[in-house]
């Protein structure tokens, strides 16, 4: 298939759904359109015991996506880009202690145990499993999707400082993540011996790298914007600094993610707004990122949801999979505890930060596409299907009740 085609069949699938979900439904977008693509997919598979030609299609359009390579290489730059341009920068600063914690020593804190948690039960229910494997899978659903929950957080009308905090640690802990994944993942792929000075220099060239050329392209971006008044080429700036950072994130092999979500945030703070672009430019800038950011979620959740056909329905794995969900919140609960007792007093954090940061630390697209990209013999069939059925009930079980939480001990504050 070419690519063409697969993306007039994603955008003309997401236009029905999303039609569909805003009509009838009424639910927040990302949750609405994986739902219903869910549905129409098992429909499909139903359909396919009498005849199979639909599913035949269908399974040969999403086998023919490279799911991991369109996510994390092309389509995170720019919704990442967009949820940074509309983050509360002043907030972010203020929080930055707690947030830098929760991306860092909290990834960490989680991946280890979920590792843990997760080669424990799979022996429990008879799989044999290494336990370098498990921790690769706890680094991979760790972090705390920032797609997913910037989707979320902006229906709920939660108090800034917990937004700040869930949306900042989610915009900067993918990064750390990632890290740490391919860190673990090299090692169980029995490469060369990875030494602490290999570890720290992967970090320091990925993230601070990352961050790094985030400055130096949002401070480009800002000297370009002032210097000139015409809202048309101002928003086709802003484009060309996410399409061109990313291709020079990638040639460097710094983080991509990470380069973009500090450019979007100098961007978009207060300060560099009114000293670089007019109300009509603003008005237009944000107007076509939103766009943007509502156009890629609705495909990426509409290709999330259709993933289920390469899933390996073993009814063992389904199993591992569903007694998983409490066993992962648990870790992030445990991950939590500290950087939250250090900070609760000093920067007044709401009533029950923990339980709401638990329940709201959603899992999307990044654990699916970093599950898809582990081996064979690194149990792939049996990762991704859990990883699949956390991801599912994060988004819509966490995502639909999230804001009844924030709404119950918001008010306590």
């Amino acid at each position: 298939m070419d690519y063409f085609f697969i993306t007039t069949v994603l955008i003309v699938l997401s236009a029905a759904f999303g039609y569909i979900n805003t009509k009838f439904l009424k639910l927040p977008t990302t949750i609405g359109l994986m739902l219903i693509t869910i549905v129409f997919t098992l429909a499909v598979l139903v359909l396919g015991y009498f005849d199979d030609t639909l599913l035949i299609k269908e399974r040969e359009l999403i086998t023919s996506i490279d799911f991991k390579t369109v996510l994390l290489d092309i389509m995170l730059s720019f919704l990442l880009f967009a949820g940074a341009l509309h983050t509360n920068f002043q907030q972010l600063k203020i929080q930055r202690k707690p947030v830098l914690i929760f991306a860092t020593l909290g990834t960490l804190v989680s991946t280890f145990l979920a590792g843990i948690f997760v080669f424990y039960l799979l022996k429990m229910i008879q799989l044999d499993v290494d336990f370098i494997y498990c921790l690769l899978f706890g680094a991979l659903i760790s972090p705390t999707d920032p797609i997913a929950v910037l989707g979320i957080m902006k229906k709920v009308g939660a108090p800034k400082n917990l937004e700040t905090k869930i949306v900042g640690e989610s915009l900067f802990n993918d990064g750390v993540g990632v890290v740490v994944f391919l860190t673990i993942y090299q090692i169980a792929k029995g490469g060369t011996e990875i030494s602490a000075t290999h570890i720290a220099e992967l970090f320091l060239v990925e993230v601070i790298g990352g961050i790094i050329l985030g400055l130096v392209i949002g401070w480009i971006t800002y000297r370009l914007l002032k210097s000139i008044d015409e809202y048309d080429t101002e928003v086709i700036i802003t484009l060309a600094a996410v399409m061109g950072g990313t291709l020079i994130a990638q040639k460097l092999h710094v983080s991509a993610p990470l380069a973009m979500v500090t450019a979007g945030l100098i961007v978009g703070t207060d300060t560099v707004r009114k000293s670089s672009m007019s109300e009509v430019t603003e008005q237009y800038v944000d107007k076509f990122w939103e766009l943007i950011d509502v156009l890629l979620n609705t495909i990426l959740f509409v290709m999330i949801g259709m993933e289920i056909l390469v899933l390996t329905l073993n009814a063992t794995y389904i199993l591992a999979g569903f007694i998983a969900i409490p066993l992962l919140l648990l870790a992030r609960y445990i991950s939590l505890l500290l950087p939250i007792k250090i900070y609760a007093k000093k920067l007044g954090f709401v009533p029950k930060t923990n339980l709401i940061m638990t329940w709201g630390g959603l899992r999307g697209g990044i654990s699916i596409a970093l599950a898809l990209s582990l081996t064979q013999n690194m149990e792939r069939d049996l990762f991704l299907v859990i990883t699949y059925i956390i991801v599912v009930f994060s988004i819509l079980v966490q995502g639909l009740t999230v804001g009844k939480l924030i709404k119950k001990y918001a008010k306590e504050a």
